[in-house]
């Protein structure tokens, strides 16, 4: 029996949640900062595929490869985001959408790690 790693990974994709949501609020923050350059973290997508978990591909659309620590950049101004006059770069819009976003993207993870964890408890008790 394979061990399972649901567990690591929904940590993992906490851990890159907790990050994407300070970036985005210190975009928010400076919203009206001159010259503030708006930021974001690399796709989970891409932190899955810097770590040695590997998930198991049932099509060749699906994952191949298996997250680390998330990096941020800077978002570019070719990334559909007009610069302000004063030279800032924030889309509130934008920004409050990443907001739901994650939101969800927590929701969910919490809710499939609850879900499992109560599987797992079900099989010991009996």
């Amino acid at each position: 029996m394979e061990p399972i790693q649901l567990f690591e990974l929904a940590s993992r994709q906490a851990q890159w949640l907790t990050v994407r949501q300070n970036v985005v609020a210190g975009n928010i923050a400076n919203a009206n900062t001159p010259h503030y350059r708006a930021k974001d973290v690399q796709p989970f997508e891409s932190v899955l595929q810097n770590t040695g978990i590997q998930m198991a591909a049932t099509h060749r659309a699906h994952f191949t490869e298996s997250p680390e620590a998330a990096h941020v950049t800077e978002v570019s101004a070719l990334d559909d985001v007009a610069v302000q006059q004063s030279g800032n770069t924030v889309a509130l819009e934008e920004e409050l959408m990443k907001t739901g976003a994650i939101k969800r993207d927590y929701e969910l993870n919490a809710g499939l790690v609850k879900s499992f964890h109560r599987m797992i408890l079900m099989t010991v008790r009996k």
